[in-house]
């Protein structure tokens, strides 16, 4: 395995990445149909609310939808998909409890913490995030990892969105870094592996997706791997 050299910044994506995106979104969903008492089974929604909603980000970061057309969108065409019935009302309502209850919930992945308080002793650590502003920043001071990053680059703050180069390049700024010697980490191969290779910055892409990658791109399945390349 090349280990990658000359770092000394390293920049991570927050969710999928080390927040378990997945795990607490599927909490605060149960959180939200108790309170709203929608008797619908949660695994049921999620296997429709979860392709849509990566379709959704998708539109998002190309900048064809709004936040508030993601946020009712996902959701209305999540409860179509399974034959539920919901009036525009209650998706409003549900969208805000979303927003408030998934923060309430910060299970990060295998290694996260580990990995962190290793690398912060050696590197400056830094979040380039395409989520909404205010949940990411909650998100990071609940489960306590916040301590560890030195910058945190948000995609609504600088008006674009992963891959943009402007998201990165406004980033690396931030952090008086150079693409020479910054490293992006990440899941999501379009907005985060792509996004830092447009820039001159070095990636490591992982892949908690699964999806077939590129032979040249560095890669992990776990976390505890980054050690590998650095």
């Amino acid at each position: 395995m090349t280990k990658i050299k000359d770092i000394e910044h390293i920049f991570f994506d927050l969710d999928h990445t080390l927040w378990d995106f997945d795990r607490n979104s599927r909490l605060a969903f149960a959180d939200i149909f108790q309170k709203n008492k929608i008797d619908v089974a949660i695994d049921d929604f999620l296997g429709a609310y979860e392709p849509i909603n990566f379709q959704y980000w998708k539109y998002y970061r190309e900048s064809r939808i709004t936040k508030k057309q993601l946020r009712y969108g996902r959701l209305k065409n999540s409860f179509k998909a399974i034959g539920v019935s919901i009036d525009d009302h209650l998706i409003d309502r549900l969208s805000v409890d979303y927003i408030d209850y998934l923060p309430k919930h910060n299970y990060l992945f295998d290694g996260a913490v580990e990995q962190l308080e290793d690398l912060h002793k050696r590197f400056k650590l830094h979040i380039i995030t395409n989520g909404f502003q205010e949940v990411q920043q909650l998100k990071l001071q609940n489960s306590k990892i916040d301590h560890y990053f030195k910058t945190v680059t948000s995609s609504e703050s600088v008006g674009v969105k992963k891959p943009d180069s402007k998201i990165f390049l406004h980033a690396m700024d931030q952090a008086a870094a150079m693409p020479e010697n910054s490293l992006m980490i990440g899941d999501n191969y379009e907005a985060d592996i792509e996004g830092a290779l447009n820039v001159g910055m070095r990636s490591i892409c992982f892949n908690y997706h699964k999806t077939e990658l590129p032979p040249s791109i560095h890669k992990i399945d776990f976390l505890s791997e980054i050690s590998r390349y650095l």
